[in-house]
């Protein structure tokens, strides 16, 4: 271990949400390692910027990553930070060269789940009346949603998660529910307005939802030592085919493929299941496979390689393929 290193740069974005899980990390490090302390350095990023748009229309997941990217290699010591802690669902599949996905923390809660507003009769989807308008920016979500309830509407909501509640509290909000990722609530403390916990009968969660993905330099042995202690197995092998099914279904950034896995640790078996569904709701293909896991990193990529294979073969690819996110309106 080199001494010279004791202090740990740690990045990320500059939302409530990211910086409570930048420390998240650091608690994680500085607890495995109590000779450390970690600084957090917190950034506004374009996809922070530019909240008038879907992300779809400008640049995908590179929206949240490209700044914070520049300073694990900013020649500047007192700058450059070490390490970048993502939502892991917001991180690309395949990353610069360059840089690699150092570590997985344990998820939390992977679901999406429903909020209603404020003073709302209303306690589910089922019980909302045709014609209602639920927010969501998530294609993902609104595409799972259109199929198992056509007579709902859907319409866009960006924003971070207090922007988004502040919008549907609104007096006069067109909105009779939104839909966000169950772990943001909970890490910010905000789980008392979730109003129904979305299972994978109604939808299946985003690759990586409730983990969080730590970026490093490629081949840097020291934060690779720090990341080895702060992993977590099972989300990790999760995570890693989750990420490898979408990277193989060709899937970028809110390409509405939902997934659901678990790992047994006992029997050494990774059950992953996915979900491609039609912009309209029309269309999906739905398929799972189960895998006894020994090569942990390898399996678990040929593991999401091999669903792909069988959703591409039941017609996956030619719904992702009629997707043309220029044209979507949502």
């Amino acid at each position: 271990m080199q001494d010279q290193h004791h202090i740990v740069r740690i990045g990320g974005r500059k939302s409530k949400l990211a910086v409570v899980q930048s420390h998240e990390v650091k608690d994680m490090i500085e607890d495995a390692f109590p000779h450390y302390s970690c600084t957090v350095r917190a950034l506004k990023t374009l996809g922070d910027q530019v909240q008038s748009k879907p992300l779809y229309s400008f640049g995908g997941k590179a929206v949240w990553t490209k700044e914070l990217e520049d300073l694990l290699y900013e020649k500047d010591k007192e700058k450059r930070i070490d390490l970048i802690v993502h939502s892991l669902k917001d991180m690309p599949t395949s990353l610069p060269e360059g840089f690699e996905l150092g570590g997985v923390t344990k998820r939390v809660d992977p679901s999406d789940c429903l909020i209603m507003a404020k003073g709302s009769t209303y306690k589910t989807l089922d019980d909302l009346p045709d014609g209602s308008v639920v927010g969501t920016s998530s294609i993902r979500r609104s595409a799972q949603l259109r199929r198992k309830y056509p007579k709902l509407v859907y319409e866009s909501v960006r924003g971070n998660i207090e922007t988004r509640l502040s919008k549907l509290d609104d007096p006069v909000t067109p909105f009779a529910c939104i839909v966000l990722a169950t772990a943001g609530l909970l890490r910010t403390k905000l789980e008392h307005r979730i109003t129904q916990r979305l299972d994978s009968s109604v939808m299946y969660h985003a690759v990586g939802q409730g983990a969080l993905g730590i970026e490093m330099r490629s081949k840097d042995p020291w934060v690779t030592e720090i990341l080895e202690k702060i992993n977590h197995k099972e989300t990790s092998i999760c995570c890693i085919a989750e990420r490898s099914l979408m990277r193989t279904l060709e899937g970028g950034c809110s390409v509405p493929i939902g997934v659901e896995s678990r790992y047994d640790e006992s029997t050494k078996t990774l059950t992953l299941k996915g979900v491609v569904v039609s912009v309209d709701g029309t269309d999906a293909v739905e398929d799972e496979c189960s895998m006894v896991i020994e090569e942990q990193r390898q399996d678990a990529i040929i593991c999401g390689q091999q669903l792909a294979q069988r959703m591409i073969k039941k017609g996956a690819k030619s719904i992702l393929d009629l997707i043309n996110l220029d044209k979507i309106v949502q």
